[in-house]
């Protein structure tokens, strides 16, 4: 055994994992150990948030920290090294294995050898397809480095970079600048890939006028943002003696804006609320009813034997409301299969709860909610929503869900547009129940009223569907004897 293997088996390397479904990487929130600490199989060593939630990851191996590979705050692949653990601290000093440089990783990502592994699967296959290098043109020589950058800087509107301390012969004339729009040569489309185009689009630069320096002539971001970059005034010039006074009524808000990295859950819900939003066609549809009744038997339900020691208030009775609208109703529980061109129908209801949480708002859902007892949600709901709020969600527990309920009304909202939780077909909205004028038994009198809303997704669940499912969750809860008679 070579002194190299036998390290390699004594420093074992914890490599981060996928704590998700094909989650790509996760942020490193806190570690709970520091070089030098005894570690045991098992136990948690760091908390990492995931697009998802945040988890703690617990070490399969048992001796002393060696290296911590990254810190607190850092976002980290899924599969790289994040610690390494000394196995057999006991043997003597013995060299660790070291982390492989950031610079080496970077030339293996720009050059891949064959296909490159991901969490499912492999990626696609590197392409075979090469640009032809541009013919110079005639009459135009080649530019050496230090002439494309003076060319790319009179390009930009900008001075030249000063040229290197070197003596230069003072006969030596410079060539005659060309004019802007004739210094790219102009024969055929600028060479640059797509997401490159979007950018040079999205900040108003004309390929045409920008150098390439990328491989091939084909034009970088680098240098999209190079010739995005203002003028910089020349080196030699004169420092202005007043500075322009603003223009009346403009303010300066640069000094009092912050900008705050997209990661996390916050990453994971705007990707989802876009994807959702332009997918699926909703449908929202509002009501408005009389829940007076079901306020004095959230009362009464927390003076009864069989719910102490839970959390009873006017969700729980909500979301029993619901799950009996569906059952009178299951054809609205189904999924949309785009891959297969189907509609699955599901025979269990996962009822997620919208939950605004510190890190961003999650949606975790009750299994298989609809086959539960009342006591039995109530629990289950109580222990979802403590959960959430101590950030402790794991991604199991926000998989598979097939409707949402969302409670806008402890905000004192009256209602809203709900957008689906992705692959749901269904999310209500409870807004906040309020003492309102209303007609009951032929004369106006103050009841509690709230409003509800009720997005679906139109290719599942056609108008009169959706007004029936809205329709009876509403009639539940008007007349909540009803969670007898039809559940």
């Amino acid at each position: 055994m070579t002194a190299s293997t036998a390290n390699a088996q004594r420093f074992r390397e914890f490599k981060m994992p996928d704590v998700g479904e094909g989650l790509t990487e996760a942020e490193i929130l806190k570690w709970y150990v520091q070089p030098g600490d005894t570690v045991t199989d098992g136990q948690v060593v760091c908390e990492v948030e995931t697009a998802k939630a945040a988890v703690e990851l617990p070490i399969p191996y048992t001796g002393v920290v060696h290296e911590l590979r990254f810190g607190e705050g850092v976002t980290v692949d899924v599969g790289t090294a994040i610690i390494a653990v000394d196995t057999d601290p006991g043997a003597g000093p013995a060299e660790a294995p070291a982390a492989a440089p950031q610079e080496a990783a970077a030339d293996e990502e720009a050059e891949p050898q064959g296909r490159q592994a991901v969490l499912v699967g492999y990626g696609a296959a590197p392409s075979s397809t090469k640009r032809r290098a541009r013919k110079p043109q005639p009459g135009v020589p080649a530019q050496p480095e230090p002439a494309k950058a003076a060319l790319q800087a009179e390009l930009n509107g900008r001075a030249a970079p000063a040229a290197p301390a070197t003596p230069v012969a003072p006969a030596v004339q410079p060539a005659p600048a060309a004019p802007a729009g004739s210094a790219v040569p102009a024969a055929g489309r600028p060479l640059a890939k797509p997401p490159v185009r979007k950018l040079a689009k999205d900040l108003g630069i004309d390929l045409a006028t920008i150098l390439p320096t990328g491989p091939d002539g084909i034009i970088t971001r680098e240098d999209v943002h190079a010739a995005a970059t203002p003028a910089a005034a020349p080196a030699e010039a004169p420092a202005p003696v007043a500075v322009a006074a603003a223009e009346p009524g403009t303010i300066d808000t640069a000094a009092r804006e912050r900008r705050v990295p997209v990661k996390g859950v916050r990453k994971a819900t705007a990707q989802a609320m876009v994807a959702s939003a332009f997918t699926a066609p909703h449908v929202t549809e509002f009501i408005t009813v009389d829940v007076t009744r079901t306020m004095k038997l959230v009362q009464e339900l927390k003076q009864d034997p069989d719910m102490a020691g839970l959390r009873v208030n006017p969700l729980l009775l909500v979301a029993k409301a619901f799950l009996v609208a569906l059952k009178r109703h299951p054809e609205a529980n189904a999924a949309w299969d785009e891959a297969n061109q189907e509609i699955v129908y599901k025979d269990y209801v996962n009822l997620g709860i919208a939950a605004a949480t510190p890190r961003g708002l999650i949606v975790p859902n009750i299994k298989d909610a609809g086959a539960k007892t009342l006591p039995q949600l109530a629990s289950e709901l109580g222990d979802l929503v403590a959960t959430a709020r101590e950030g402790k969600t794991s991604p199991a527990a926000m998989a598979g869900g097939t409707v949402t309920i969302t409670n806008v009304g402890v905000f004192g909202v009256d209602t809203g547009t709900p957008i689906l939780n992705p692959g749901e077909s269904a999310i209500l909205a409870f807004g906040a129940v309020k003492l309102q004028p209303w007609v009951h038994k032929g004369k106006v009198k103050a009841r509690q009223v709230t409003t509800l809303a009720l997005s679906f997704d139109h290719r599942l669940v056609d108008g009169e569907l959706g007004s029936k499912l809205l329709a009876d969750v509403a009639a539940v809860l008007e007349r909540p004897k009803r969670l007898i008679t039809w559940g």
